[in-house]
């Protein structure tokens, strides 16, 4: 089963045990809380595994053990923002493989400008109707699994 890694300070309401693969990390706040569940319940419906997290730190920690596909990645973590996981991420040769889309709310040019220069291979703003959110999580499953040829992973 294909393995996302979501790292976002939209926590979910699904703990790790629920659901196993995408890294959803994420800050305590209700009503982001239940965008994250909604995200996650997106994607698993896509047929994507998901796993949660709560922070930058913990994203890292997780990732360095679990096999991912793609890492939807927030700017805004708590302990560990989405600048420095990025930069980890591109830093480490096994890891340097994996796409890295920015999924988050900045529009500013200079979070974009960084990003790309970080090794991001993409930068969406989030969507701000649930509806649009839905089909950019569709969208994004399509083009990365059914488009894209990616490397093989190692087992």
């Amino acid at each position: 089963m294909i393995q996302i890694a979501y790292f976002s300070s939209t926590p979910s309401l699904l703990s790790p045990d629920d659901i196993a693969g995408i890294l959803l990390k994420s800050r305590a706040n209700n009503l982001r809380r239940g965008i994250s569940g909604m995200l996650s319940q997106i994607l698993g419906e896509q047929g994507y595994d998901v796993t949660v997290a709560g922070d930058g730190k913990v994203a890292s920690d997780l990732l360095a053990t679990c096999a991912t596909d793609l890492v939807l990645l927030d700017l805004n973590l708590p302990k560990k923002d989405g600048r420095e996981a990025l930069k980890e991420i591109k830093a480490d040769p096994e890891l340097r493989k994996i796409p890295v889309v920015v999924l988050t709310t900045s529009k500013a040019d200079t979070d974009i400008g960084r990003i790309y220069e970080l090794g991001a291979n993409s930068f969406i703003s989030k969507p701000v109707s649930f509806d649009s959110l839905v089909d950019v999580m569709k969208i994004l499953g399509r083009y990365w699994f059914e488009i894209v040829e990616l490397p093989v992973k190692k087992p």
